[in-house]
């Protein structure tokens, strides 16, 4: 079905503090090389204590309106990307809604961890392009400090919090999705993981921290497997080749990953878009915020068309081909 929808803004917001990797060797035997070899990052923005991810939503919303002088007084539907909200429920959607005064709209949290920017994108278009709904805002904002051992030097290193807003509208005329690919692999959720009310998985005991743990070898080999195979799928369904996209834009979990996997398509990693050097690994947040520098160093420009992939704990993953055009 040829898609109905646009995306018509951006906005995005990171909190003031900063863990720089100065900071991390105070805390676990690490150090700046070690870190910086091994994942790309050099820092990463942290929230305060009386900042939760509804706080950074509600700021990326705001900045998206600045940005774009959008009305969101009748968006229809909240799509809201998270897996650190502020309370089981209600949502953060929820939060949304009544923070901006949103008269009449569905909302709901989806969990589709560090691939869920490019699940909510999928879902809005499909709203959308079915005809249920008009102007669909689509939210992605994590606290993952909150949810990270800062004692396991293995994850502390790598994670971030952030938040990203885009605005996706009808418009017949001037589409912005192209194509998707989407999968899911949940043999391999025991290899990143945070537990909750469950402490052991495929016959398993886990760790019953309640914080994040990941097993980042395996990660790295299935993404590493995955993507190149999934993103030639998705440029299948498109008719198009590598050769069309301009950007690449990837889940910014380490830029070590993000280099095998291009070397391993064959595209360029001047070509592709990341987040990770000053914002760590924001989970589903990385792909905005990677595009959203993007667009204030003037890299991408309207008319551009993007391969957004998103990958993570599930396992899942999310790939589109969009055409960017925020043009009125």
């Amino acid at each position: 079905m040829k898609s109905k929808a646009r995306i018509t803004g951006i906005g995005t917001y990171v909190p003031d503090k900063k863990l720089t990797n100065a900071d991390l060797e105070k805390l676990v035997d690490t150090n700046n090389e070690w870190i910086v070899q091994r994942t790309g990052m050099k820092e990463r923005r942290i929230a305060d204590k009386d900042e939760f991810s509804s706080t950074l939503a509600f700021k990326a919303v705001e900045n998206l309106l600045e940005n774009y002088q959008k009305n969101i007084q009748d968006v229809d539907f909240i799509i809201v990307s998270t897996t650190t909200s502020d309370y089981a429920f209600p949502s953060v959607a929820c939060q949304i809604q009544e923070y901006f005064h949103i008269p009449q709209t569905g909302a709901f949290d989806l969990n589709a961890t560090c691939a869920g920017f490019t699940y909510g994108l999928h879902l809005a278009n499909g709203l959308i392009t079915a005809g249920l709904h008009r102007k669909v805002l689509v939210v992605t904002t994590e606290t993952l400090s909150k949810a990270t051992d800062y004692q396991d030097r293995s994850t502390c290193i790598l994670f971030g919090d952030g938040a990203a807003a885009v605005l996706v509208e009808y418009d017949e005329e001037n589409p912005s999705f192209i194509a998707n690919y989407i999968g899911t692999n949940g043999e391999g959720g025991m290899h990143v993981y945070r537990t909750n009310f469950s402490t052991s998985m495929h016959g398993q005991e886990l760790v019953k921290s309640g914080k994040m743990v990941q097993n980042g070898r395996e990660v790295y080999k299935w993404v590493a497997r995955t993507l190149p195979q999934s993103v030639e799928q998705l440029l299948e369904k498109a008719d198009m080749s590598l050769e069309e996209i301009d950007w690449f834009v990837p889940h910014s979990a380490n830029l070590r990953m993000i280099e095998t996997v291009c070397e391993r398509m064959d595209f360029s990693l001047e070509k592709t878009l990341t987040s990770m050097e000053y914002y760590g690994n924001t989970s589903s947040v990385s792909i905005p915020l990677a595009l959203d520098l993007a667009l204030k160093e003037g890299k991408v420009h309207n008319g551009d068309t993007l391969l957004l992939y998103g990958f993570g704990g599930g396992l899942t993953h999310a790939g589109l081909i969009v055409k960017w055009d925020l043009s009125e």
